[in-house]
């Protein structure tokens, strides 16, 4: 009898590794599937949504040309107010003028003189004035020093005229001792003085009891009588202050409205 011969199962032909590693590399290069259209227009959908679900913002605001105009103006013409322009003379107030005419005062000078000369003299020169004490006219080219503003001693005429050139106040008055004010008059002035700025006082001994306060701003004069009391002195005196000081009545006042407190 013929033996019938087995077949041997055939094995699976192994992959090599060679061959593993190029077909993950094919995975890997395999793009993803793109999303669906479905899925795509959801999305969109829902971003329209929210878009329209958001307040609009309201438009943003523009400056008018015109705003900025004024603006600018008003900046320029404050400057010119505080930093330029000089402030013009004042009227004496009511109450100095009947505190004058209650002490007798004579009546304001101004002008004292037709056009005074405004020459600067030689250092140190001095000048006889025609009608003294002198408001105005030739002087020497350096002022007083704005400190202090109270002299116990008679100071050179002719620098205090160019302290008047620069819209200062310079009030005289005749000594005690030479039948002039009063002690007390010359204490409330000197306390007058010292809280004011641009005002000088000092002793004029040629002055006279008739005329034994003289209260001097540039080209304007107004005296009184030594009899004056201490009320009646300082309310004149401010009076005459607050009218003249640092204004346009002086050829060289400071300028603006701050000049007379920040210009020396």
């Amino acid at each position: 009898m013929a033996t019938k011969r087995r077949r041997r199962p055939r094995s699976k032909p192994q992959s090599s590794p060679a061959a593993k590693g190029s077909s993950q590399a094919s995975d890997a290069k395999t793009p993803p599937k793109p999303p669906s259209a479905k899925g795509s227009t959801a999305k969109t959908a829902a971003r329209q949504k929210t878009k329209k679900r958001r307040p609009a913002e309201p438009p943003a605001r523009r400056t008018s040309p015109w705003v900025r105009v004024v603006a600018i103006a008003s900046v320029i013409a404050l400057g010119w107010l505080l930093f330029y322009r000089t402030a013009s003379p004042g009227e004496i107030s009511a109450a100095a003028r009947s505190a004058a005419r209650a002490a007798g005062c004579a009546n304001l000078e101004r002008p004292v003189i037709a056009n005074p000369s405004r020459t600067h003299l030689t250092p140190g020169e001095s000048f006889d004035y025609p009608d003294p004490p002198a408001a105005a006219g030739p002087h020497d080219p350096s002022p007083l020093p704005p400190d202090p503003h109270v002299y116990p001693d008679p100071v050179p005429e002719t620098r205090a005229v160019h302290n008047l050139e620069h819209a200062y106040v310079v009030v005289y008055y005749l000594p005690t001792a030479q039948g002039g004010v009063s002690a007390d008059v010359v204490r409330q002035l000197t306390a007058l003085a010292n809280d004011e700025k641009r005002v000088i006082l000092a002793p004029y001994p040629t002055l006279t009891p008739e005329r034994g306060l003289a209260l001097l701003a540039w080209n304007t004069r107004w005296f009184c009588p030594a009899s004056i009391t201490p009320e009646q002195a300082v309310t004149v005196a401010r009076g005459f202050v607050g009218a003249y000081r640092g204004t346009s009545n002086a050829p060289e006042a400071p300028r603006g409205l701050l000049g007379p407190w920040l210009q020396p």
